[in-house]
């Protein structure tokens, strides 16, 4: 008789504009680690989680990456933090809505207490929840949140 590991759901997560240079941005809003360590963190922190990481500086590639996933239906769940993209894109927006799983918007600062320009989110309203503030924590605790959705 074989014994076969439980699958793991496949978690999407996205991570737009400038996020590549984390590590080298003001520590202040965006901590000391890299984009790297947020993903080691949380594939330890979560076995039952596939993990895999997308980063793109270009709003097009993100869309055709949602694309992708909606033609295929093989996420369980997306965590997503648009960068810059958070405060303009209706067109990720748009994509995003397609996208019928557990998403969950992160954002390493608090965007509520930085520029005006930043307070608002426009991907927002595709998401089930928003978690903004702390750190790289946001996206533990993102990734809780699309555990106890998907139980």
């Amino acid at each position: 008789m074989s014994t076969s590991s439980p699958k793991k759901t496949p978690v999407l997560v996205i991570s737009g504009p400038n996020l590549n240079m984390l590590g080298k941005r003001d520590a202040s809003h965006y901590g000391k680690g890299t984009l790297e360590d947020l993903g080691k963190m949380l594939a330890e922190a979560f076995p039952d989680f596939e993990f895999t990481f997308f980063h793109s500086n270009h709003e097009g590639e993100i869309i055709d990456k949602i694309h992708h996933h909606v033609e295929t239906n093989d996420l369980g769940a997306l965590i997503y933090n648009m960068g810059g993209f958070t405060h303009t894109s209706v067109a990720i927006h748009d994509a995003l809505e397609l996208l019928k799983i557990p998403k969950i918007e992160v954002h390493l600062s608090n965007i509520h207490a930085r520029e005006e320009f930043r307070h608002k989110s426009v991907t927002a309203a595709a998401a089930d929840g928003v978690i903004a503030g702390f750190g790289p924590e946001s996206y533990i605790l993102a990734a809780e949140a699309l555990r106890k959705r998907l139980s």
